[in-house]
């Protein structure tokens, strides 16, 4: 039996780091940036104005106010997109649109809320002080600076900020190509009808639907039979295209064991992990595509995704912070533990609350269903993972414990 960190440390160096690529910014969402960004462009990258309204100079409308405005000659319109923009002389406005360029010769433009809203006149109903309402050229973004740093997780507003300082592309850490294939005699595909002893497969669904949460590009071959030959058949001419190859299911230690059995002597270790559930592991290379295999049961292969899979796969992609958050809560109910395995029950976690009476310092966790490995819906009630320790077997009622927040 190994370790958990051994395990996962050994799935961690066979993942590497992904090779560095180039992608249009609408295929980069949650990858992470694998170079320096430096802006070329100013945001803003001209003066311009925050309203609609009227452009002006402020010493023209130093006195308007409700009761005595300011009449002046609407001498040109603005609207956003324009080009060719006139200076503005003095006694007049002109009328302005949001984002427009601000004319030579204005200093603030006044809301058209404060005006008649007049194309040929206008009268001004405030005086504007000189700077209102304008965006200034670099106030957001200089020439030359740092606007994104190499590790930044692409999320919506760092893709804007891209686009918003021209590019098209951005070099990133590439997502792998991942082949996800169940295996299991008893595993039927809806809406086929079950025969007694089948049941649906749910593994690759699951797998795939974490995998490309992590941006990763997904295959899946579903519900292959527990025969050498037919695994081989349907797996091995995929191999060329696939950067990871993850199973499901063929791994434990009974007879038809597909996957051990049809791995085991191509380069794939097998072993057991001191961990509940999720013991029969195994990870190796096969004709140099890595291979993770991982036990049959739902809820072990969802543990064993986050436990060994989703850490090695975020340190390959280039994030620095690879691991869920982990926060110590009081338990709901006491709990108990095989000794010498690592123990993950799915939770429920309720954060610490800070409004009125005594602070509590930490959250509070309920388990979701026992321990066993087939309990599927528990784990859809769960938004966290309880881990007990190796050594630990009871755990009391109101006892604290690390808590993994899904």
């Amino acid at each position: 039996m190994i370790s958990v960190e051994d395990h996962r440390a050994t799935v961690t160096e066979l993942l590497g780091t992904r090779p560095t690529t180039e992608l249009a910014l609408a295929d980069c969402a949650g990858l992470v940036l694998a170079a320096d960004v430096q802006a070329d462009v100013a945001l803003p990258p001209f003066d311009n104005s925050a309203m609609d309204g009227y452009a002006i100079r402020s010493v023209d409308v130093v006195e308007a106010d409700e009761q005595r405005p300011v009449e002046l000659p609407v001498a040109e319109d603005i609207p956003a997109g324009r080009t060719d923009i006139p200076a503005l002389l003095p006694g007049t406005a002109h009328r302005i649109m949001t984002g427009a360029p601000i004319p030579p010769g204005a200093d603030s433009v006044v809301p058209v809320e404060r005006t008649s809203g007049g194309t040929d006149r206008v009268s001004i109903f405030a005086a504007a002080a000189p700077g209102a309402h304008l965006r200034r050229t670099g106030e957001d973004v200089s020439v030359g600076t740092l606007a994104l740093p190499a590790g930044s997780v692409l999320g919506p507003a760092r893709l804007g900020l891209a686009a918003a300082i021209g590019l098209d592309r951005l070099p990133v850490h590439a997502p792998p190509r991942v082949l996800v294939v169940s295996t299991g005699t008893e595993l039927v595909l809806p809406p086929e009808p079950l025969r007694h002893g089948q049941i649906y497969e749910s593994n690759s669904i699951m797998l795939h639907a974490a995998l490309r949460e992590l941006g990763c590009q997904v295959r899946t071959v579903r519900s292959v039979a527990d025969d050498v030959p037919t695994f081989l058949g349907a797996v091995e001419p995929l191999l060329a295209e696939a950067d990871l190859v993850v199973t499901s299911g063929g791994v434990s230690a009974g007879a038809y064991e597909v996957v051990k059995d049809a791995l085991a002597e191509v380069g794939v270790t097998f072993a057991r992990v001191g961990m509940q559930p999720g013991g029969p592991q195994g990870c190796g290379r096969w004709n140099g595509v890595p291979v993770v295999t991982l036990p049959g049961n739902p809820v072990s292969v969802l543990v064993s995704f986050e436990a060994f899979l989703r850490p090695a796969l975020r340190t390959a992609l280039g994030h620095t912070e690879v691991d869920r958050t982990r926060v110590r809560a009081r338990l709901t109910e006491g709990l108990r533990s095989p000794d010498g395995k690592r123990q993950f029950r799915r939770g429920h976690y309720t954060p610490p609350d800070y409004g009125g009476g005594a602070a509590q310092v930490t959250g509070v966790v309920g388990p979701r269903g026992g321990p066993g490995s087939h309990l599927l819906a528990a784990f859809a009630q769960a938004n966290c993972l309880i881990v007990l320790p190796e050594p630990v077997t009871e755990a009391a009622e109101g006892s604290e414990v690390d808590v993994l927040l899904l």
